[in-house]
C-alpha cells in the first residue's frame, strides 16, 4: 500500500494530472495527495482507476507530518519542553 504523493512521483504525474483525468477539482486532489483530505469513495475509486491500481492498493486519509503543523503553546516559554 503506499500514498497518493508515491504514486505520482513513481508514474511521473502531477496533480493536474491527476484532476484533468479525473474530473475532480484540483484543490482537493492536492489536499488528498498531501495527505490533509480523505476522500469519500466515490473520489477514492476514480483516483484508483486513473492511477491503474485497486482502492484498497492506496493509504487513503490524513497521513500528514505532523512535524509541518504549528502547535499553539500557552504559558511562559520557560515552561515548554
Amino acid at each position: 500500500m503506499k500514498t497518493v504523493d508515491i504514486y505520482l512521483d513513481e508514474r511521473k504525474l502531477s496533480v493536474e494530472d491527476v484532476s484533468e483525468g479525473t474530473g475532480i477539482h484540483f484543490e482537493r486532489v492536492e489536499a488528498i495527495a498531501l495527505g490533509r483530505w480523505t476522500p469519500n469513495p466515490k473520489d477514492r475509486a476514480r483516483i484508483a482507476e486513473f492511477l491503474e491500481v485497486g482502492i484498497d492498493d492506496v493509504v487513503w486519509g490524513h497521513n500528514m507530518d505532523p512535524r509541518n503543523v504549528r502547535y499553539r503553546r500557552v504559558g511562559l516559554e520557560k515552561d515548554f519542553q
